[in-house]
């Protein structure tokens, strides 16, 4: 086990406590103070959306876009920060509605293509070549309101056109089987990687895997992680915690199944994950209720828990755990991992 870790979140989990049901709880912070918390944290890299990098793209042009990013890499240079990658925001501008790529309306498609390349821009100039994709609208309501073949296809056409716009670019596909659409056309892991297969790059289209999304599918994320490593395509990861099969809750790593977190520390410490540059990324939010003055916990505590569980992870005795594999001793071998978490 050799893996390296190295930690990131995106500035959206440090946020005004709000919900659907009242008021926020905390004030917004500007990106500039939260570059401050990184580092203090212990975490060296920074998830970006486009509009994050550069807000207010849709009014400015190609050239005013990039000399802003290459303003911001200025400024996580400063800060000793890197950008791990870029993802454009393809769900609240009101022609996204219907979905981005797989809109019913021309202009629409057109706009959300025309957005890619701008993001594809914006992470030239902030210094990376990853660009995550959640497609988080293209989906449907209702299966009768768009063709799921042709929804499919206009999906890796995108994908291709990025490639072919700039050719040291990679996609990161995060699936999620649903939430804000009530059908998506790339629900699982499976379906993240298939998709790469109608490109004509299919070595430049990987993934990223964020635990609730797959816990949200009935699935496990160690083992969406496993079968994505077993690819070469697990570039990244979004860490965080759910409980049962409810909205994206997006909580604390680790805060509600334990033994769930441990066996995905488990899989990519036992792959060494991270050797080759990739990221541990947290997607997590505080607690609604929150103070403001402690709202950064829920990043410091869950690279915490991710720590101790690669402790627990390497302090296990793989001799004894192959020999109860092997006599099929399986719950001997349960009570073993339950004595590890446990600290005895």
């Amino acid at each position: 086990m050799a893996g390296e870790f190295r930690f990131s979140f995106g500035p959206w989990n440090i946020h005004e406590g709000a919900d659907p049901f009242g008021p926020p709880v905390r004030d917004t912070i500007a990106l500039a103070g939260k570059l401050e918390v990184y580092k203090q944290l212990g975490f060296d890299g920074i998830q970006l959306h486009d509009d994050d990098a550069v807000p207010d793209l849709n009014n400015l042009s190609p050239e005013q876009i990039s000399a802003q990013a290459k303003a911001l890499k200025k400024t996580l240079d400063g800060h000793g920060l890197a950008a791990e990658f870029v993802a454009p925001r393809l769900w609240e501008d009101p022609r996204t509605i219907d979905g981005g790529f797989t809109a019913n309306d021309p202009a629409c498609r057109e706009y959300a293509r025309d957005r890619l390349k701008r993001c594809i821009d914006i992470a030239r100039g902030v210094g990376t070549t990853d660009i995550v994709l959640w497609l988080a609208r293209e989906g449907t309501y209702i299966r009768e309101a768009k063709d799921p073949v042709l929804a499919t296809k206009r999906i890796a056409e995108a994908i291709q056109m990025g490639l072919d716009y700039d050719a040291d670019i990679r996609f990161l596909v995060e699936p999620k089987p649903n939430e804000p659409m009530d059908v998506a056309y790339i629900p699982t892991i499976g379906h993240a990687l298939a998709i790469g297969y109608l490109t004509s790059e299919p070595d430049r289209v990987g993934c990223l895997i964020e635990s609730a999304h797959a816990i949200l599918a009935g699935l496990d994320p160690s083992d969406e992680m496993g079968f994505a490593m077993a690819f070469g395509k697990l570039w990244s990861v979004h860490l965080n915690d759910q409980n049962s099969l409810k909205y994206d809750q997006d909580k604390a790593f680790g805060s509600a199944n334990l033994r769930r977190a441990f066996n995905q520390v488990r899989v990519l410490d036992l792959a060494d994950y991270g050797t080759n540059g990739e990221w541990v990324g947290l997607d997590i939010k505080a607690m609604r209720t929150q103070k403001e003055d402690v709202a950064t916990k829920h990043l410091g505590n869950s690279r915490e828990v991710f720590l101790k569980l690669v402790e627990v992870n390497q302090s296990l005795d793989q001799a004894q755990v192959d020999a109860l594999i092997a006599a099929r001793d399986y719950e001997e071998l349960d009570l073993l991992i339950m004595n590890s978490l446990l600290g005895d």
